[in-house]
């Protein structure tokens, strides 16, 4: 990989030049099968010296002034895409980058939060929204609300495959939750916002959802943040939404919540319930520990990255 983009780029220089030389020779061909040369003459497909020698001079003169544009242009294509970037070697012209994460975007220079494609685990690319400011930036934004605009209230299938915008309000999905995090070892950050804008956040150390067979099963580590943990109640359980119980109670506290999240009996976090206006509700977007009560909130997301980043 040291030297991969200097050999690409040389070998782009070697055509270029083979391909300039080539038409050289062409011309010099043709001038020499249009006219009878009686002396003596020395013809390599490359050069001919006779009658006509300085146009030929003059020719190989202009192509010397083309191969020396063309060194610069490859000087400055180098300069743009050979930077060593965190000890590694950018060949963006070269090849079309596939990451595996936002983490992996953010490493490679694009450090602008947004939508970007991924491919985890080499099944598929799909689009995801990156923060690359938050404590360092990398993440993987799996979860945003902050309107209302959305209605999160929804079946199995959407939270399996995903809705809303991922420029606005979203649920990335559990299938491609599952797929971010079943080879990799991640960390989960959820950011919390109140109705009076005040902030708070849960960091995990780890964090884990498994495959749509064992129920996208909640694997969680250990606190830490402002927020209080309002999460790790929920570990180990499986996901329940109104159309698929899979929660302890004797109910289904989806639908008792208007929600979908990895209930037990029922809850301490329940973020994806209902958008209420600070009402004290279980049924709203809720995090208890932060202020011990069931207020609703104004904001959140929830967002894995790598441990290693």
């Amino acid at each position: 990989m040291k030297y991969l983009c200097e050999v690409l780029l040389f070998s782009f220089f070697l055509t270029a030049l083979s391909n300039s030389t080539k038409v050289s020779s062409k011309t010099a061909r043709a001038d020499n099968d249009t006219k009878h040369h009686p002396h003596c003459g020395v013809n390599n497909n490359y050069f001919y010296a006779g009658p006509n020698s300085k146009k030929i001079e003059n020719m190989f003169s202009d192509i010397q002034q083309q191969l020396t544009k063309l060194e610069q242009e490859i000087r400055n294509m180098k300069n743009q895409t050979c930077e060593k970037q965190d000890g590694k070697v950018s060949l963006s012209i070269f090849f079309k980058a596939v990451y595996k994460n936002c983490a992996e975007v953010y490493k490679s220079g694009d450090k602008i939060s947004g939508v970007y494609k991924i491919d985890p685990d080499g099944l598929g690319e799909f689009e995801v929204f990156c923060d690359q400011t938050t404590a360092g930036g990398g993440w993987t934004v799996f979860q945003k609300r902050y309107n209302g605009a959305a209605d999160f209230f929804r079946g199995w299938d959407d939270y399996k495959q995903g809705f809303g915008n991922l420029n606005g309000e979203f649920w990335l999905g559990l299938s491609k939750i599952h797929r971010l995090t079943a080879r990799s070892s991640n960390k989960l950050r959820v950011d919390l916002e109140d109705l009076h804008g005040k902030k708070a956040f849960a960091e995990y150390s780890s964090f884990s959802v498994a495959s749509e067979r064992a129920k996208y099963l909640l694997g969680l580590g250990v606190y830490s943040g402002t927020a209080g943990d309002s999460l790790s109640y929920h570990r180990g359980a499986p996901f329940t939404t109104k159309d698929r119980d899979n929660d302890a109670y004797s109910s289904n506290c989806a639908s008792s919540c208007t929600g979908a999240w990895w209930y037990k009996k029922c809850h301490y976090s329940n973020l994806n319930g209902l958008y209420m206006n600070s009402k004290n509700d279980a049924k709203g977007m809720a995090w208890y520990h932060w202020k011990k009560n069931y207020k609703s909130l104004k904001r959140s997301e929830m967002k894995i990255r790598p441990k290693d980043f």
